[in-house]
């Protein structure tokens, strides 16, 4: 937040300017860093500041914004303090300047040692005694190391267990992807690894790659030419705001009809977009869409919870029965068609009965998005799914019922179309192929049960935003006691002396030796034995792609706090300690298995991976042409950066590639589509079991102001003021019948755990349903959730059935918080 109470400084002409694309969610919008020496402004006329623009009069409307929380006083690693202000790029394609209320605030989480920064881990900590000290990084490194080394002689790779990102964006990018798997996978040839947000190292979309089918096949643009939107289990408002706004709204406000004539002509009816929800819960979107687009153009199919699969079967079914199929498309680049039909076959009455939506509802929602027009032209449907599916019942099943529809009346291929998720964080995965198998260990369970020795949570926290989480923590916090008494006891003792401590203490007493690598200490990390303090963007230089395949440079521009270093140097310096130790015992056969990781900077990393893939076996989401793009072509190509897959054109030009699959060749080793047989089989039974005893489904997810686990934001007054704990919205007529007012403290619970939250009364939520935020810091949404996971480990975060009950009131919230409404309303 701007330390300055009257204004907002202006950057002088001179600032040094450079790219950073939003830390946070998947739409990757794009900023411009501004950076100079404090106690220097630049002044109101347009050739005495950076921005050239003249500030001596009204700036244009939505020209340009500008708010305190794009402006912060960083300290850098020179110790001399900077003025730092980020803002929206105007000329990106991505946000076309606008700025998210997360992106907004990328100034403001910026270090500063006086500021929310000020709570970052800035050197290695040591948990000894009772309490964390800090330590240097050769300490830190030669105990990990030696540890680990001890632990993979003795006992093989599968006992280090990791939980670790796979994504883009802060805490993740091309470069610490493939750092941290080229660790895990090449030089510890571990499988026992978890991703961030899921207990196994599987895909969050195995189906539709099964089925040929790369989860994101479309660009932005096209949301502003689809003559229908689907909406699935996602709220873009408030998860991918700058989507939404800027390329979703123009459509559904009619502003796109002339591009869509100029591009399709006589295909498209030139109407304004419209819009169909599938989600349980009337979302901000689906107000906003109502207020944009008008009440007619815009469809809620409000299904029960967990129905999707037999939704889409059933509109499948629907779709073919009224010959509204593309049979040329399905009969030239697919297979299985008809048996899928068959196996998936449910009627809109059957349907209907399931999933609680009328039967004309359904078949009005066929005929927006299926039924040829009267010249034989096929609308075009643009299906966007997210969390609410594949956190969702049976993952697998139900992604394969999404994409079999869009399969059957190809919507896959053609611009304003596409079948893609949405996205959480941006994407950036570079690795060495996974050394386990499919499905891959469900490492939660492992651990709950006692295996593993060594456990390095990495750019994640299961402790708020694992399934099952009440056992999952009370099993790793017993195991890490027994190590840290066993530390407590080790007065005086050598590095070598520690080792051993360590390690008898987890091979002979049922231990585990816990390390957190992290920008700050985190919930997971209270109970673990390291601590290691990392980079995020603009501390480091970072590639990721968004959610059309886009590639961009965020550029560094100042120094991490302390001796912070960014993931895939940290990664580098494990595998090189280990290395050490193994010529240290003149073993060069494992001592080369640790080679490679000569990097100096993040650069090196991104050249030895992502750059390699045509070369070596790396799953790369730059495919084997990723070598074509450099720092230097990123750096000139700025936050518009290109489209991946890349190619070479003609004249040496790098072209991107706007939308996958428009040849109609898929992901397969014949080039054509799988249909998958996706049958409806109900809800699990756990799960089941839990809705017959208990009164409330308990939905959960983001809120727009708070990214992912609160990491930054636990510190943001913004934040912190609004949402001291996590917030649960309840119908009022629940909450009366239960005796809650707005701001209570209340209770959630079932047979699998138990937790706190702060009552928000929302009449827009059903009765008998409760929404709860996921991943907050206090108040945790996964402890209500089973175990149960799909066939591939997928877990089931919204399978959740809970009671309520009132603990009654604080005085600091009652007085506090707002108990107004954040939903939309139209005025």
């Amino acid at each position: 937040m701007s330390k300055f109470q009257d204004r907002i400084p202006l950057p002088p002409v001179n600032a040094e300017r450079t790219n950073l694309t939003c830390h946070f969610c998947i739409v990757g919008c794009g900023y411009h860093v501004y950076k100079w020496p404090e106690g220097q402004e630049g002044g109101r006329a347009p050739d005495q500041n950076a921005l050239g623009v003249d500030f001596r009069k009204q700036v244009p409307f939505r020209s340009l914004i500008m708010t305190p929380a794009m402006h912060n006083v960083v300290t850098d690693g020179d110790g001399r303090r900077y003025n730092v202000m980020i803002l929206p790029d105007q000329e990106c394609v991505v946000n076309q300047g606008l700025s998210s209320t997360r992106g907004g605030q990328l100034a403001s989480i910026m270090y500063a040692p006086d500021g929310v920064g000020r709570e970052r881990l800035t050197h290695p900590r040591l948990f000894t005694g009772d309490e964390w000290l800090d330590t240097s990084w050769e300490f830190a490194l030669g105990l990990y190391a030696g540890v680990a080394k001890k632990i993979l002689d003795n006992h093989g790779p599968e006992q280090l267990m990791f939980d670790v990102f796979d994504h883009g964006g802060a805490g993740g990018g091309f470069e610490n992807t493939w750092g941290t798997g080229k660790l895990m996978f090449s030089a510890l040839q571990t499988p026992m690894v978890r991703i961030h947000n899921r207990p196994a190292y599987n895909s969050e979309v195995h189906a539709s790659r099964d089925m040929g089918v790369s989860e994101l096949n479309n660009s932005y643009e096209d949301a502003e030419l689809a003559d229908v939107i689907l909406c699935i289990g996602n709220n873009p408002y408030e998860a991918q705001t700058n989507y939404f706004l800027a390329h979703w709204i123009p459509n559904l406000k009619g502003a796109t009809i002339r591009k869509k004539r100029e591009w399709f002509g006589a295909e498209t009816d030139a109407a304004r977009g419209r819009i169909v929800f599938v989600d349980p819960r009337r979302t901000t979107s689906v107000a906003i869409a109502e207020k944009v687009a008008g009440p007619p153009n815009v469809l809620h199919l409000d299904i029960e919870p967990g129905t999707d699969n037999a939704l889409f079967n059933g509109l499948l079914t629907y779709v073919v029965e009224q010959g509204w199929h593309d049979a040329a498309f399905i009969k030239a680049h697919t297979d299985g068609f008809a048996e899928t039909v068959a196996a998936n076959r449910l009627s809109l009455a059957e349907t209907s009965i399931i999933t609680g939506v009328a039967i004309k509802k359904l078949q009005q929602a066929a005929e927006w998005m299926f039924k040829p027009r009267e010249n034989g032209h096929r609308p075009r449907t643009l299906f966007h799914y997210e969390k609410g599916v594949i956190w969702g019942n049976n993952n697998y099943s139900t992604i394969a019922s999404i994409v079999n529809l869009a399969l059957a009346t190809h919507n896959i291929g053609r611009r304003g179309t596409g079948c893609s998720r949405m996205g959480g964080h941006q994407e950036g995965y570079a690795r060495p192929p996974y050394p386990g198998p499919r499905p891959a260990y469900y490492i939660d369970q492992e651990l709950i049960h006692g295996n593993g020795m060594m456990f390095t949570v990495w750019g994640c926290n299961p402790f708020q935003t694992t399934l099952n989480a009440e056992e999952f923590r009370e099993a790793i916090m017993r195991r890490t006691t027994i190590v840290r008494q066993a530390m407590a006891k080790a007065r005086g003792a050598s590095l070598e002396e520690m080792i051993d401590i360590v390690y008898r203490a987890v091979s002979e007493e049922g231990g585990l030796f816990m390390t957190t690598i992290d920008l700050y200490p985190t919930k997971s990390g209270e109970v673990s034995h390291l601590q290691l303090p990392a980079a995020h963007p603009g501390e480091m230089n970072l590639t990721s792609m968004n959610g059309e395949r886009r590639i961009r440079l965020s550029e560094k521009f100042m120094a991490p706090p302390g001796v912070a270093q960014p993931d895939c140097l940290i990664a580098a310096r494990i595998a090189n300690a280990i290395r050490d130790l193994y010529l240290a015992e003149g073993d060069e056969e494992m001592a080369q298995r640790f080679a490679g990781f000569d990097w100096e900077t993040e650069e090196d990393a991104f050249n030895d991976g992502f750059r390699r893939a045509h070369e070596a076996e790396i799953d790369s989401q730059g495919g084997p042409t990723g070598h074509l793009l450099t720092y230097d072509w990123l750096r000139k190509a700025g936050n518009n950066g290109v489209q991946l897959p890349v190619r070479q054109a003609e004249n040496g030009e790098i072209v991107g590639t706007e939308m996958l699959y428009t040849d109609g060749a898929f992901g397969t080793e014949d080039g054509k589509a799988r249909f998958l047989a996706a049958p409806w089989n109900g809800l699990p039974a756990p799960v089941a079991k839990q809705m017959q005893n208990r009164r409330f489904w308990m939905n959960n997810g983001r809120f727009n102001g708070v990214w992912q686990t609160g990491y930054h934001d636990r510190y943001l007054d913004f934040v912190k003021t609004r949402f001291p704990m996590a917030p649960v919205e309840i119908n009022p007529d629940d909450a009366a019948d239960l005796g809650i007012e707005a701001r209570d403290v209340v209770e959630v619970y079932n047979d699998h755990g138990a937790t706190y939250a702060m009552a928000m009364l929302e009449p827009s939520i059903k009765p008998g349903h409760i929404f709860m935020m996921f991943g907050w810091s206090n108040g945790v949404a996964g402890d209500l959730t089973t175990e149960w996971t799909d066939e591939n480990y997928l877990p089931y975060y919204k399978g959740a059935w809970v009671d309520m009950r009132r603990i009654g009131s604080l005085a600091d919230y009652r007085r506090n918080i707002s108990f107004k409404s954040r939903r939309f309303r139209a005025v």
